[in-house]
């Protein structure tokens, strides 16, 4: 019998350092994003309906370039992360332009998820084997919560400093994660003058998380908390890593660490995208992705 599982992805940012949409810059043969991939990997795994979540400015753009695409692949729905979607009793401030952050983004897919489901950014590549590993885990029906890490040598790139999830794991749960903002060749700086060594097999997220529906709840009383203080803060933003902290701390649930070997590969600069396309093409050649 199949197991249901959903695939939820956070397309709605745009990226910061890279100009444009860039959810939908081409890196396959065929103008596929690297989105395409990540679908056709998480239905090979058995995962067997997508979520996006994007902004309604980016609606008509992304379902003409990637919707329409992906909906010939699986089972598509649409949620929209928007400012004003908070919970009772909160008013978005007149001036806030930016989005919320990435809790509030799964927050915003809540009527749209009702299977265990997995969470991914929309520009990562995270590889088959990541989803193999984290629809099995969902299936196995343990009632926790779990994420798929990577060695952080290799997350980096060589043009530039990254932001990564340092990991601290025992006996194959989550125990903390802290984000360094700026690492170099497995090296992290928090005043740009004194560099730290990291072990270059360090476990690192990259955002892909598995979650049970009930983790909507732990959002929402999260949001409701954050927003009681700081609605009004010009540009702060509330993230995914964040809830899973304070589950783990509250002792509320356990968070698996499954860890993937492979490579993971993403744009964080524009001269990151050659690498992604030759890396892409060699597993079209090694017939990785029928069709593609």
């Amino acid at each position: 019998m199949s197991f249901d599982a959903t695939l939820v992805v956070m397309a709605a940012g745009m990226g910061s350092r890279f100009g444009g949409l860039k959810q939908i810059e081409p890196v396959g043969p065929g103008g596929q994003a690297i989105i395409d991939f990540s679908v056709y990997d998480a239905k090979q795994a058995g995962f067997n309906k997508v979520v996006f979540i994007i902004k309604h400015e980016i609606e008509k753009d992304f379902k003409e370039i990637v919707g329409s695409r992906i909906e010939k692949m699986i089972d598509v729905e649409y949620a929209f992360q928007e400012l004003d979607m908070l919970p009772d009793g909160f008013t978005c401030p007149e001036d806030r332009k930016k989005p919320w952050g990435t809790a509030h983004a799964i927050y915003c897919a809540r009527d749209k998820v009702n299977t265990p489901f997995a969470v991914i950014n929309a520009d990562d590549y995270y590889g088959k084997s990541a989803y193999e590993k984290m629809y099995n885990h969902l299936k196995e029906q343990k009632g926790d919560f779990c994420m798929v890490g990577f060695r952080l040598q290799n997350t980096l790139t060589e043009n530039g400093t990254v932001s990564r999830g340092i990991c601290v794991v025992e006996n194959g749960h989550l125990k903390s994660v802290t984000e360094r903002t700026k690492i170099l060749d497995c090296k992290y700086t928090e005043d740009d003058e004194n560099w730290v060594e990291l072990p270059p097999d360090c476990v690192v997220s990259m955002n892909m998380w598995g979650f049970t529906p009930d983790v909507f709840n732990y959002i929402e009383n999260d949001l409701k908390e954050f927003f009681a203080e700081k609605i009004n803060v010009p540009k702060v933003e509330y993230y995914l890593p964040t809830v899973v902290s304070n589950v783990i701390e509250r002792g509320q649930k356990d968070v698996s660490v499954l860890v993937a070997e492979d490579r993971w590969y993403g744009v964080t600069y524009k001269e990151d995208k050659q690498g992604v396309v030759e890396a892409l093409s060699e597993k079209i050649k090694n017939g990785e992705y029928e069709g593609f």
